[in-house]
């Protein structure tokens, strides 16, 4: 396990970097010089030019990139916003945890609701909860994530003024109103993957149940329980990967439900520097972003491997 550890953190790091040089690549693609949104589009060239030798802009495209590599791996500073002249890492640590805790209150709910549904919908397969569970799937596949998000806010909020319409609350303007800031946005993060992984529970589940071990366990006398473990343990092989992946799914979706609620967190931040051109901004998000993402997936692996005694 250790050596596998080893290996798979080194991966990791490789991805990083190589996602990292992409980014910072890709980025500088964009016609035009941010100096041109600083300065306003009236500004002349000769301003442009102090502009961009002024942040570097000037210099070869591969020194640019291992100066700023260098001192986010060394210092943990990806450098001021060309836009706003602040720190990106404290706008960072400002707006990243806002949308960790949605990801992970949608995640939580997903989790909760999605492996029992799909269990369920399994051992009753062709009952009403079966068909229920495929009704409420297919709904959370097909209704797309901002509809509903407004449709919340209509009804919930607007007309039964059960919730927030939107905007965050701090923990520290009360844990009551801080939740309810976030139950919203984070429901209508985790539906859309709720369904989606209930679904794969429940095939996972049905192939499961009908392999011969365990038909042989029953066979031979097995407790229904014991026999269900197993089977839950063997289904939720397939079921660990894909919840891994969802969560990064979930923050590049959590862009456009930070923008129906009117929520600043970091993918709005995202989403702004890249109408401002603000190559500084843009890299250190989709790096941070990338780094969740890839976190996630390790954590998958390793899972993999606890479940799965072939593997190992």
């Amino acid at each position: 396990m250790t050596r596998f550890l080893v290996r798979r953190l080194l991966f990791s790091i490789v991805v990083l970097v190589l996602v990292s040089a992409a980014i910072f690549s890709l980025t500088r693609l964009v016609p035009g010089s941010p100096a041109l949104i600083y300065l306003s589009a009236d500004a002349t060239e000769e301003q442009v030019r102090e502009f961009d030798k002024a942040h570097g802009l000037d210099r070869p495209l591969t020194v640019q990139y291992l100066s700023w590599i260098g001192n986010v791996l060394l210092h943990g500073d990806f450098g001021s916003s060309y836009i706003t002249q602040l720190s990106i890492s404290k706008e960072i640590m400002q707006t990243l945890p806002i949308t960790l805790e949605i990801v992970g209150l949608a995640f939580i709910f997903c989790i909760s609701l999605s492996i029992p549904l799909g269990i369920v919908s399994a051992l009753y397969e062709g009952r009403f909860v079966d068909h229920l569970s495929r009704i409420i799937a297919i709904l959370g596949v097909s209704v797309p994530n901002f509809w509903l998000g407004l449709v919340l806010i209509s009804f919930v909020a607007v007309r039964l003024q059960w919730l927030p319409p939107g905007e965050f609350v701090p923990a520290a303007d009360g844990i009551g109103r801080h939740l309810a800031s976030i139950v919203l946005p984070a429901f209508t993060l985790g539906i859309h993957y709720m369904a989606l992984i209930s679904r794969i529970t429940r095939s996972s589940m049905l192939d499961v149940l009908n392999r011969d071990y365990i038909r042989t366990a029953t066979a031979m006398g097995l407790s229904k329980s014991r026999v269900l473990s197993y089977a839950i343990k063997n289904a939720l092989i397939p079921v660990v990967s894909v919840c891994a992946m969802s969560i990064g799914y979930m923050i590049g979706w959590s862009v456009v439900i930070e923008q129906v609620f009117n929520i600043a967190g970091l993918s709005r931040t995202l989403l702004s520097a890249i109408f401002q051109r603000d190559y500084l901004m843009v890299q250190a998000v989709v790096l941070v972003i990338t780094t969740v993402f890839v976190v996630s997936n390790t954590v998958a692996d390793v899972l993999f491997r606890v479940l799965n005694p072939k593997v190992r």
